[in-house]
């Protein structure tokens, strides 16, 4: 018998600066990988806020040319990634900066993968299906809650099958990440709790994922703890940058956790959510959260229970049924500290796209890490706990 803590587990990780401004650095790191035109990823929204001027500029203060792709947006698709990929081999760049949140990061380690193994990106489905390592890639994170920029996943929307794909390997873990505070004071409240509520999620499921280590456990446990202290006053003061910074320390110490020790049912749930309707990857994840700890909680009470310490459950309870109650109850309270309280209905969702969904999410590679196994009818019925 291997002890609880002792079983071999890897962990990978970028290199990452933190801190005020640290995103200017942008062209000094574009410089030491020795770059002569890269490709800037991101959205319109993005570059409205005036945050891709400033990567340009430190591009252009280090004699860097840059080619601007613009075009992505929420939920990745195929076809932005091949564009990108074009746009990339006809203007002879070297290497890829992405700003934004995780869909033009997603975005840009896709045009990666394609312009160094010249296939299509949906080829690349699945753990360690890439040959060729990407270009340099530099990110520049304007959210805190996707993780992207520290993780070795993509997620990429199939447009022909209307599913999410998971690509994971440590070949697409960012090679430097610009992780600062400022860009976070644009954000709307909505966004926030959002993205707020996928970080939360990551941390979850990866501490109670059946891949996690002992340094994934630390990584999640100080996330949550930093997200619950944070994330309301942030929201209410989106232009405090000390607030900011404390929910960025906990989405990356979160995308830390999760790029090691993987996700569980709510992500592959929230996937199949996103491609079938586009609906926002973190509206999802944090709709489904409740319903999937309540299917997963006998599978790991004990974990659980501290997932519900550190978001504030107080006060003794007579029995495991209302010890999940007082968990459950806390993940709804800190939604509501947020404002959200969407339902999937509310986003749209009905009965009948149910068993399409499940069929679709039982297929993610997701469910390999959740804590309990999971069977087609459960993922059913745990979308119609959330409707």
């Amino acid at each position: 018998m291997v002890l609880a803590g002792l079983e071999m587990r890897k962990f990978v990780a970028p290199e990452f600066v933190m801190g005020k401004d640290a995103r200017l650095l942008a062209g000094r790191y574009a410089k030491n990988f020795r770059a002569t035109n890269v490709l800037v990823v991101t959205g319109p929204e993005i570059i409205k806020a005036g945050w891709v001027g400033e990567i340009t500029e430190s591009l252009a203060a280090e004699g860097i040319g840059y080619t601007l792709f613009p075009d992505v947006t929420p939920n990745p698709r195929d076809y932005e990634v091949m564009d990108g990929a074009d746009r990339y081999q006809q203007s002879g760049c070297n290497a890829i900066i992405a700003v934004g949140g995780g869909s033009p990061i997603d975005c840009a380690k896709g045009i990666g993968i394609v312009v160094s193994n010249m296939r299509n990106i949906l080829s690349f489905e699945g753990v360690d299906t890439i040959p060729i390592p990407p270009p340099p890639l530099i990110c520049v994170p304007t959210t805190a809650g996707t993780g992207a920029e520290v993780s070795q996943f993509a997620i990429i929307n199939d447009t022909k099958r209307k599913v999410k794909i998971a690509i994971i390997s440590k070949k697409i873990v960012p090679d430097i990440a610009l992780v600062d505070p400022v860009p976070l004071t644009s954000m709307p409240s909505e966004l926030t709790a959002q993205t707020g509520m996928d970080a939360l999620t990551h941390c979850v499921e990866a501490y109670v994922s059946n891949a996690s280590s002992p340094v994934t456990d630390t990584l999640a446990c100080d996330a949550i703890t930093q997200l619950t202290g944070y994330l309301r006053l942030a929201r209410e003061n989106p232009g405090n940058v000390e607030y900011r910074n404390q929910t960025m320390i906990g989405s990356l110490l979160g995308g830390l956790a999760f790029s090691n020790a993987s996700l569980g049912a709510v992500h592959a749930m929230a996937h199949a959510l996103g491609g079938l309707s586009d609906l926002p990857h973190g509206a999802c994840n944090a709709i489904l959260l409740e319903s999937v700890v309540d299917f997963n909680y006998e599978a790991s009470p004990e974990r659980f229970r501290e997932v519900g310490r550190l978001l504030g459950t107080v006060g003794a309870v007579s029995s495991p049924g209302e010890e999940k109650k007082a968990v459950l109850s806390a993940i709804r309270s800190i939604r509501e500290s947020l404002g959200d309280t969407l339902t999937l209905s509310d986003m749209g969702v009905t009965r009948d796209d149910i068993p399409d969904l499940a069929k679709k999410a039982i297929r993610d590679p997701c469910l390999a890490t959740n804590p309990r196994k999971v069977t087609t009818g459960d993922l059913e019925r745990m979308y119609q706990y959330a409707l």
